[in-house]
């Protein structure tokens, strides 16, 4: 309720200050603050080529790897994923189990899995894969080798089919 001050006017009542709690222990003082988990930490590692680096050589390994930088030479990813970033520039060959392609790539590609060529993706080389996704806007130029997922009792991985494409945005 209001009640007026001595010069007639209505002034708020009071408010309390809310409570608060007692600081923790000082062995407390400090908690760790926690994290979610990265898409890439639940499914293995990823290791990262940023923007400003340039690798000159062969790669080789493991686990996963996002390049936003410069590379040239070879990548050897087998049973792993190479993706290319938005500011990624790739003048190698490529072989992973997936491959995606965001930034440009010149040379040839070989995965066990797929090859995904985003809008803004560009791939300049020859691709064998059991499947590749090419969306509309992206650049590609060079020849498609469509292989058989190996299984049991296949006849090696032979070709599936082989067709040559270019399709420019």
């Amino acid at each position: 309720m209001w009640k007026p001050n001595q010069t007639g006017s209505a002034v708020p009542p009071p408010t309390p200050e809310p409570s608060r709690p007692a600081p923790p222990p000082s062995s407390l003082a400090f908690e760790a603050p926690t994290r979610t988990p990265s898409p890439a930490a639940v499914t293995g590692e990823q290791a990262t080529i940023g923007k400003g680096l340039f690798v000159k050589g062969e790669i080789s390994g493991s686990e996963s790897l996002f390049i936003d930088g410069k590379v040239e030479g070879s990548i050897n990813l087998p049973g792993n994923r190479v993706t290319v970033g938005r500011n990624g520039q790739v003048a190698a060959s490529i072989t992973a189990r997936e491959i995606v392609v965001l930034g440009k790539v010149k040379g040839n590609v070989s995965a066990t899995d797929r090859v995904d060529i985003r809008a803004e993706g560009s791939l300049s080389g020859d691709v064998a894969a059991a499947r590749i996704s090419i969306e509309d806007g992206a650049f590609f130029k060079g020849g498609i080798d469509i292989r058989k997922p190996d299984t049991k009792g296949a006849s090696g991985g032979a070709p599936q089919g082989i067709s040559e494409v270019s399709k420019t945005a």
